[in-house]
């Protein structure tokens, strides 16, 4: 496209800030898919890049997806873009990463992805949480640690989100009531399981197929979680395919009536949604709910 002065300026004083040499960009690209940053790739004659900026009051935003990037990264179970820096320029805060060629899944790719995502899951910590909080689309996301993945799930992924609705008048009283019902059987619902890593927000959106024909994974909102959470997430928008679930099953099976328990764990992005873009989605949260507690 024909340069514009102004992003290019934009582009390469960031570059500048990052590398700590003078880059000239020498195109860009805008790039879809985000409902909450612009993002680009910039070529320039120090290679290309993956730049998403925004100018919100959420001035942590980039550093906590750094810091989740990262900390997926040093796994080494399952490739995720490098992080080249983040930062502030003027009223935009920004993430540059290394940029990844989107291409094809090959042969054998849901297999291979099954199984990574089984191995990232066997990446374990003493409590469920993590040592920062992050972001949830543009929703803040509370990750401090609990001893117990239940209380964690009720406490600081679906009470936040069930709180947070009610007072945007986004649900009745009456179904926040549910929900308070629903806690007090949730032990009864859910297994224990050791806290695994988790991407934190894995749907078809959030992974891309390099030139290799392997899964990378982009966007996390990561924490040390049920890893029923995770693989429930993964059904939200019409799901992976089914070698994928065979493979992670295979390696690391879960306990017996997972399906049941999908809409449960469902329940957390489902409010999200329901946050971020209103009612349209409480009809599977009104379902599961009415099935549950009645």
């Amino acid at each position: 496209m024909a340069l514009d002065t102004n992003q290019t300026q934009f582009f390469e004083s960031i570059l500048f800030e990052s590398l700590g040499c003078v880059v000239h960009v020498l195109s860009f690209q805008f790039i879809s898919g985000g409902s909450i940053n612009t993002a680009v790739k910039v070529d320039s004659d120090e290679g290309s890049f993956f730049i998403k900026w925004n100018e919100s009051d959420q001035r942590d935003m980039f550093e906590a997806e750094a810091r989740g990037l990262e900390l997926l990264r040093r796994t080494g179970e399952i490739r995720v873009p490098e992080v080249v820096a983040y930062g502030q320029n003027g009223e935009k805060a920004y993430l540059i990463l290394e940029y990844i060629s989107p291409s094809q899944a090959k042969n054998e790719f849901w297999q291979r992805f099954g199984t990574a995502l089984a191995s990232l899951h066997q990446h374990n910590h003493p409590r469920f949480g993590l040592d920062f909080n992050n972001y949830i689309g543009s929703l803040p996301q509370n990750n401090e640690f609990c001893e117990s993945g239940i209380q964690f799930f009720i406490e600081k992924r679906l009470k936040v989100q069930a709180g947070l609705a009610l007072y945007n008048g986004e649900i009745s009283p009456t179904l926040h009531e549910k929900f308070q019902r629903l806690y007090e059987i949730l032990p009864s619902l859910l297994p224990d399981e050791k806290p695994a890593l988790l991407h934190g927000d894995l749907w078809s959106g959030n992974y891309l197929v390099d030139d290799q024909g392997s899964a990378v994974l982009i966007d996390p909102a990561v924490y040390y979680g049920n890893r029923e959470a995770e693989m429930a997430f993964t059904h939200l928008f019409g799901g992976f395919e089914p070698a994928f679930y065979h493979s992670y099953f295979e390696a690391l099976p879960v306990a017996t009536g997972f399906s049941e328990r999908i809409p449960i764990y469902n329940l957390y992005p489902l409010m999200v949604h329901v946050n971020l873009f209103g009612s349209g989605y409480l009809g599977a949260v009104e379902r599961t709910l009415t099935r549950l507690v009645g």
